[in-house]
């Protein structure tokens, strides 16, 4: 906190002193907590100008294109560290020593498996659900199979139920894939990688022996590590809220779920990936591209730009690189892909997209990444919720670490009718 002091002046009102506080980086922000003792309220629909919580896990200035894990690039993760070193970091603050990294990972190893009446559970769903809605209601459902650690006031229950939705979060998407098609259930093995883990339970049936692609996971890795985190957003901001009331933790990680299961949210590589199918050939690129230019045309290219990032996606140049080494290792032809590279190279050469600064974005290239190893559009956003689940965590246990924590309240600008007085039904013509 600074001495530094913002003076509010209101017509008829005494001036307002406010206090100014500072970040580590990042622009000042004005804590505005005491306008309500005095009758006065902030409107921010959005809440696009309000911090809601102080925070020392991400950092992002998408103004210079940064992202920031614990004051790490988000590159330099990417490329040196793997996703399970990442959520040490996001969960603990600091990077982890190899002892701690070994014991670290061999806990989440060993919950990854999940309670047998689970799986009868899945059979109260149609086999035609939507994986995310599948994935809501049975990580909800794990508080009914795991209630030995819900305080959330002992911060020892908090770190196991941190290990159980990490660990868990895998076993749980790829039991909703196998659902969905008719297949077995495939038990997770302890002798591979967090990535190597879920592609296996994905892919792998009883009948044949089932090897993981070193290339296709180390992209997925990558793909877990770049969506690990990202600030306040809307399924974040979302399990903030419902933890604020003291909800259970696996209560909390279904709400961001289901925040993230908009499409304005979630489901960006899902979108992406349907738009590739409405272009359907290179040849029809060029009157897409037209349209994308055309203002009064509605039709928008997907996986272009970025809402925050207002220069370009530091995640996207890392994406790109496994996107590439991907299809290159598994030379598949799919008139979808070339479509994809087609576009890819217009938009980083194209004065028109250049000029504007809409960049392949990291939601483009995990959704090519994605089809080209077979995983279904429907399974985007559960991916989405696996590697986000981390950052969750990470921030529900911050939360319940500060003292200052407070059951999350929003007020707002009433526009409704005014006092008056109600009539009975027979008083009334």
């Amino acid at each position: 906190m600074a001495d530094k002091q913002a003076t509010l002046n209101i017509k008829g009102q005494e001036p307002f002193e406010l206090p100014i506080m500072e970040g580590t980086v990042g622009p000042d922000v004005i804590d505005v907590r005491t306008l309500g003792s005095k009758g006065f309220f902030t409107f921010d629909p959005g809440f696009l100008a309000t911090a809601s919580c102080e925070s020392q896990i991400t950092y992002i200035d998408g103004d210079a294109g940064i992202l920031l894990h614990r004051g790490y690039p988000i590159d330099q993760l990417a490329n040196n560290a793997d996703y399970l070193e990442v959520c040490y970091i996001l969960l603990y603050g600091e990077t982890p020593t190899s002892s701690q990294y070994n014991e670290f990972k061999t806990i989440v190893a060993r919950h990854t498996m999940v309670h047998e009446q689970i799986a009868s559970f899945f059979h109260g769903f149609r086999r035609d659900a939507h994986p995310m809605a599948v994935m809501c209601g049975v990580v909800g459902a794990l508080a009914a199979f795991y209630h030995d650690s819900l305080d959330v006031n002992n911060d020892k229950h908090r770190e196991i139920a941190a290990f159980r939705l990490l660990s868990k979060m895998p076993t749980l998407a790829a039991m909703c894939y196998k659902y969905s098609i008719g297949q077995p259930f495939i038990y997770p093995r302890n002798d591979l990688t967090y990535a190597e883990n879920f592609l296996h339970m994905m892919f792998a049936n009883p009948c044949e022996e089932y090897e993981v692609n070193p290339v296709v996971a180390r992209a997925m890795d990558k793909i877990f590590t770049l969506h690990a985190d990202h600030e306040q957003n809307a399924s974040t901001s979302t399990v903030r809220l419902a933890g604020s009331s003291g909800a259970n933790p696996f209560a909390c990680i279904a709400a961001g779920i289901a925040s993230l299961w908009g499409p304005a949210h979630g489901g960006a590589n899902e979108a992406c990936l349907r738009m590739l199918e409405e272009i359907g050939s290179v040849d029809n690129i060029e009157e897409y591209v037209a349209r994308a230019k055309d203002k009064e045309d509605p039709f928008r290219l997907m996986g272009f730009g970025h809402r925050v990032y207002k220069n370009y996606d530091p995640r996207a140049t890392v994406m790109r690189d496994a996107c590439h080494d991907v299809l290159k290792e598994l030379n598949i032809e799919d008139p979808l892909l070339d479509v994809a590279m087609e576009l890819e190279r217009i938009a980083l050469s194209d004065e028109y997209f250049v000029e504007k600064k809409l960049y392949p974005n990291v939601d483009f290239y995990s959704g090519i990444i994605l089809k080209a190893i077979g995983i279904p559009a429907s399974m985007f956003t559960v991916i989405f919720a696996i590697s986000r689940t981390i950052g969750w965590i990470a921030h529900w246990n911050e939360m319940h670490s500060d003292p200052t924590n407070r059951i999350g309240r929003p007020r707002q600008l009433y526009t409704g009718a005014p006092q008056r007085e109600f009539k009975a039904l027979h008083e009334r013509e």
